[in-house]
């Protein structure tokens, strides 16, 4: 099994894309909030956007920096991390504040007003930066929140691989031992794989990995529903790094036990299961499609559990913008669509 991936840093959060543009527009707001402290006069728009202008400086300054050090920052714990952004902050002002003096002609040597003006532009930002200490604390609560609320989802996805799909398999096995016996002890070795997976795997893996534990699935609901259920697999070869692509872990299984309980189990002619896993955009589609039973009578309730629990792991995987849609085609199939980032 493919060891998890580590923790995000605190830095690399700060640096995503979307953090990145939250802190500018923050920046922004920021210069607005402090503009409205002077008069609205006429020279009002030239102060904020000059305003605006040095805390959008700071603040590339202070992200270019973090992103520079780095390295550094990896080997300090995560509780050390706020105040260095801070101390980042107020030399990324001092800095920002002393070059702004000197484009406009102003004296740098010790005197009065640049002291003074020094001491002002780093006492704020000191002030704004213990501000946004306590609004990260409160994110990091809750982010940490998120993943305990994550960890407890994936012990109840974990829990529901159903028990009547135990029974049944445990029944198929029994009907084997007399006269298939090696297909009965097949049968058993992939059961053990999939409750060891189900029960004691790691949060996420590759995506070859959740198509294994598939195929393992299939395999021991293949002996129970016999030409009852056609399979077909659409995948990429092997070496296709495709299939490397990371994915909370028990997201696909579900998907096709779903298949199952409400396209295969309820019909009595059975049905067609097919799983596809190709590109759409920069993203990776696996697909899932199944047939629903013919009339109404045959159908199963509503696919909800199942469904449900991957949405959950999905939308709640590192926030990578994942995403699952189902519905019903045009030809009348059941089709969930798997989305993850590559």
């Amino acid at each position: 099994m493919p060891a998890p991936p580590r923790p995000e840093h605190p830095v690399d959060a700060l640096l995503r894309p979307r953090a990145m543009v939250v802190t500018v527009l923050s920046s922004g707001a920021l210069a607005l909030i402090l503009s409205l402290t002077d008069p609205l006069d006429v020279q009002w728009p030239v102060r904020f956007g000059l305003l605006a202008l040095a805390l959008l400086w700071i603040t590339m300054t202070l992200l270019c920096g973090l992103a520079l050090c780095r390295p550094l920052l990896y080997r300090l714990p995560d509780a050390a991390f706020p105040w260095m952004a801070l101390a980042f902050l107020v030399i990324a002002t001092a800095l920002v504040v002393h070059g702004g003096w000197r484009l406009t002609g102003g004296n740098t040597s010790p005197d009065e007003h640049y002291s003074l003006f020094m001491t002002r532009a780093v006492a704020t930002a000191a002030i704004v930066g213990m501000l946004a200490l306590l609004i990260y604390q409160n994110y990091l609560q809750g982010r940490q929140a998120a993943i305990r609320q994550k960890e407890a989802e994936l012990a109840v996805l974990r829990a529901r691989v159903q028990p009547h799909f135990l029974f049944n398999a445990l029944n198929t096995g029994i009907a084997l031992l007399h006269d298939r016996p090696e297909r009965a002890e097949r049968l058993l070795l992939d059961l053990s794989d999939l409750f060891r997976a189900a029960l004691g795997g790691p949060a996420s893996g590759p995506l070859h990995a959740e198509i294994a534990l598939a195929r393992q699935y299939l395999a021991i609901e293949s002996l129970r529903f016999a030409e009852r259920l056609e399979v077909h697999w659409n995948l990429p070869d092997d070496s296709d790094p495709l299939l490397e692509t990371r994915m909370p872990a028990l997201s696909l299984q579900p998907l096709v036990e779903n298949a199952i309980k409400h396209g295969i189990e309820p019909s009595t002619t059975g049905g067609r299961i097919e799983l596809t896993v190709d590109t759409a955009g920069a993203q990776v589609r696996v697909r899932v499609r199944n047939t629903l039973p013919v009339t109404r009578a045959q159908a199963s309730t509503g696919h909800g559990i199942g469904i449900g629990a991957v949405h959950a792991r999905i939308e709640a995987f590192g926030d990578r913008s994942g995403t699952l849609t189902t519905g019903i085609t045009t030809t009348g199939d059941f089709l969930a669509t798997l989305l993850l980032p590559r």
